[in-house]
């Protein structure tokens, strides 16, 4: 049945429930005792209301008021009373005032104007404004097959639409690209598997080395043998992997989401030569230029799947300036910042991770159990006030309260943590994406998209959530439990018009906060396709400086001068500039290293099949095992490639150095601290 809740707030809940007997967890034995004596008149009220409202949701006599996706399928009985505890909760606090109203106003989109913004957004602002910009044309020399599809049709949607309300001409796509063939298509680049983090070698095969179980990418059930194990590949685009659907394709209606945690498949993601990358490894202006290509990708990919991409179109976003709830992310860390440089985490928020983790991960029932209404709120008052003054006394602070004020941080946000704009591309994904696999390639991709503040931060709360289930033995709160209670949290927001597709789909969120806390350490890795197009993309940009200095008759002049001094790309920011006898000529196969920070600043070493860059830092560091001070030999050095076709990566410490090095043999390498 369909039930709507509304509160002065502008808040409509849409609830859906499968027929089933209600039973609601909080009245399982020994569940009240844990309550504390000082709220739990509030908590009874919640859980009566509870019980009223999963009376009226497992009343079998009505039918549903819509159909069922997979997404809304029959669940275990006592699987939704979480979600809809915790929504009670969450409305009940926005009654009594504890939180104030934020409000997302959403614009509606007319013809043509989402594809515009979408251009805009990957990076192909050319394309409308019809500037000849040498980024957007390096990016449309990357795209394989199937993204180019997706580029041209949002293009020509847009054109004809601009041709419709204008009526004057516009540029066509044969125009741009110099196509003559009736049926315009971008020029693309092969679709053949490339060499991870690298570009294709002639003749070079793949070489894989497993990770091993205690790797954080072996990610499957911590308990017991999940059915099935699946292996990821990073070497191909998503979109290109996926096999032709039938048109008349339909999602199965009966699916279910089985709470057990061994119902997760188990996948393995094996290193290839060039390791893996993290999100932190790569350079912000690297890391922006995945950011368009993933967009692009995961418009590729839901074409491919025959899914349309939707998007939520906020006008404005009120929220404060100042404070600590209901600030931006972006504010908080700019303000914590002037304290704290490269921050990237609000420390309120790191705060009331840390005082969780040192207290909380054992207590029964934690992010479950509500803590004090007027406990949280005067605790809220006060840390507004105190918390910048590092005066707020963090040990009258219950553990239950703090989890309530996690949780308040989060709903109080002016937009969602995993932004207003993709919320519906979330719901999408689970509700008409059936595979686990795929489901996880789209949430891979989503992730890639965020914004680095939300990013980080919410990368801090899964891996806090992480830890919650791993005391699950004490504080009985599994994945699904965690997932049910969280959810609500996340993915139900304030708003005149609001959509009412996230409120309606209880068991899509919940699934997708369990993917989120179980696949976490995939989704935080880049995938080697993108960094790939991220080199062409540089790449074409270089060669474009290039035949453009050629037309100046000064520089051809100094080139001339300079043909027998060997090439060196323009170093980027970040990159050490060293003496010149340092910077001489070197062989092939030999690259000199470079680590300022050392007694012994630079070597040169030869690479053979078999180095890996953690044989280079082990290296280093038994040859200033002496003459390094204190603090360099306590710090955890990285080896880094920067310049030539990268902005600036991180390296994995398994990844073999001749196989990065012909993958950029213009780069320099240096060894400096990981950042953070």
């Amino acid at each position: 049945m369909t039930m709507e809740m509304k509160d002065s707030g502008s808040v409509v809940l849409t609830a859906y429930h499968p027929h089933s007997p209600a039973r609601i967890p909080g009245m399982e034995q020994g569940f009240v005792q844990d309550v504390p004596p000082s709220h739990s008149p509030g908590s009874r009220k919640s859980f009566s209301r509870c019980r009223r409202i999963n009376r009226m949701l497992s009343n079998e006599s009505v039918p549903p008021a819509f159909s069922r996706s997979n997404s809304q399928a029959s669940m275990d009985s006592t699987s939704m009373e979480d979600f809809w505890c915790e929504v009670e909760s969450i409305k009940e606090s926005r009654e009594d005032g504890s939180e104030e109203a934020m409000l997302l106003e959403f614009k509606p989109a007319d013809e043509g104007e989402l594809e515009a913004e979408w251009l805009q957004d990957v990076g192909l602002s050319t394309l409308i404004s019809g500037a000849e910009e040498e980024d957007g044309q390096a990016l449309l020399s990357t795209l394989t097959r199937t993204q180019a599809a997706a580029v041209q049709k949002r293009y020509n949607t847009y054109t004809q639409t601009l041709r419709k309300k204008n009526k004057h001409t516009v540029r066509d796509v044969r125009d741009i690209f110099g196509t003559s063939d009736s049926s315009p298509t971008f020029e693309t680049v092969p679709v053949s598997p490339v060499s991870s983090n690298g570009i294709q070698l002639p003749g070079q095969k793949p070489v894989w080395k497993s990770v091993s179980s205690k790797s954080c990418l072996d990610c499957g059930t911590d308990k017991g043998s999940p059915s099935i194990t699946e292996e990821l590949s990073y070497d191909v685009s998503f979109s290109e992997s996926i096999t032709v659907l039938p048109k008349t394709q339909e999602w199965p209606k009966n699916q279910r989401f089985k709470k057990e945690d061994s119902a997760l498949p188990k996948f393995i993601v094996r290193k290839s030569r060039f390791g893996l990358t993290e999100v932190g490894d790569l350079s912000p202006e690297d890391m922006k230029k995945i950011r368009y290509l993933s967009l692009i990708e995961l418009t590729a990919f839901y074409d491919a799947l025959g899914v349309e991409l939707k998007r939520n179109r906020v006008e404005r976003v009120r929220g404060r300036e100042n404070g600590l709830f209901g600030v931006p992310l972006t504010v908080l860390l700019e303000n914590d910042q002037k304290k704290f440089p490269g921050i990237k985490v609000p420390l309120i928020f790191q705060k009331l991770l840390l005082k969780l983790e040192e207290t909380g991960l054992e207590t029964e029932g934690i992010l479950r159990v509500p803590g004090s209404a007027s406990r949280v709120k005067n605790l809220h008052q006060e840390l507004e006030a105190k918390f910048y003054e590092d005066t707020f006394d963090w040990d009258q602070v219950r553990n239950n309260d703090a989890a309530g004020l996690l949780k308040m941080f989060i709903r109080e946000l002016p937009s969602p943590l995993f932004t207003v704009e993709y919320l519906p591309a979330f719901i999408t994904l689970v509700e008409k994406i059936s595979k686990i696999k795929l489901q996880l390639q789209a949430l891979h991709l989503l992730i890639m998209l965020m914004p680095e503040a939300n990013r980080d931060t919410a990368k801090a709360f899964l891996q806090f959530l992480k830890k919650v289930v791993a005391n699950e033995g004490k504080n009985k709160m599994n994945l699904w439990n965690v997932s049910m209670i969280v959810a609500p949290n996340l993915f139900i927001y304030k708003g005149k018009r609001a959509n009412q597709q996230e409120m309606q789909a209880a068991a899509t969120t919940a699934h997708i906060v369990r993917l989120l806390i179980r696949y976490q350490d995939i989704l935080w890795t880049v995938p080697s396709f993108l960094i790939s197009q991220v080199r062409k993309m540089n790449e074409a940009a270089m060669n474009n400086s290039k035949r453009q200095l050629m037309f100046d008759k000064g520089v051809r002049k100094l080139l001339r001068r300079k043909t027998m001094e060997r090439e060196r790309p323009e170093r980027p920011e970040g990159a050490v500039t060293f003496p010149p006898y340092l910077q001489s000529d070197i062989p092939e196969g030999v690259i000199r290293v470079y680590a300022p920070l050392h007694s012994k600043v630079s070597m040169a070493i030869q690479l053979n099949s078999q180095t890996k860059a953690k044989d280079i830092l082990a290296r280093f560091h038994c040859e200033n095992s002496h003459g390094s001070s204190q603090n360099v030999r306590g710090q955890i050095q990285s080896l880094h490639e920067i310049g030539g076709n990268i902005g600036q990566h991180c390296l994995d410490p398994d990844a073999f150095m001749l196989d990065v090095y012909r993958a950029n043999p213009q780069a320099e390498w240096v060894i400096k601290p990981k950042a953070s």
